[in-house]
């Protein structure tokens, strides 16, 4: 008897978990995420490999949104120095040294009006901050 019944619970120690994990796995599956009417989606696996590399942003429109964050936080000065060493440190980022400082220049604008912001005014990048802010005033 003993051994019948350690036989049995060997036996399900092994089975159990499987059953248990695929039950779970189908009952996910079957979940309606998110209707849209009468609709409901239903979860299913791909039989197909899916390789698709996220983009990779460019590296003047990361530094923009660092810089446009920089700017909220502390102070467009701050931001327009920034910018200015990293257009020496990267050469290739001269390029677009002007795009970003307009673009500065309107983000100042409205957070700061245009009399203070342009108080900010440098001569980084053949003085787009300041037609930034003129652009954005008029």
């Amino acid at each position: 008897m003993t051994h019948t019944a350690r036989r049995i619970g060997r036996s399900l120690a092994l089975v159990l978990p499987v059953v248990l994990v695929l039950s779970g796995t189908l009952a996910v599956a079957r979940v309606p995420w998110s209707t849209s009417g009468s609709e409901s989606q239903v979860l299913t696996a791909s039989s197909e490999k899916v390789n698709v590399r996220a983009k990779s942003r460019a590296p003047q429109d990361v530094l923009r949104d660092k810089l446009l964050l920089e700017l909220q936080e502390k102070d467009p000065g701050v931001a327009l120095t920034h910018l200015q060493r990293e257009v020496e440190r990267r050469p290739s980022l001269a390029q677009h040294c002007m795009s970003i400082a307009r673009s500065l220049g309107q983000a100042a604008v409205k957070q700061y009006g245009p009399t203070l912001a342009q108080s900010f005014s440098r001569p980084v990048c053949d003085t787009s901050f300041a037609s930034g802010v003129a652009q954005q005033t008029g």
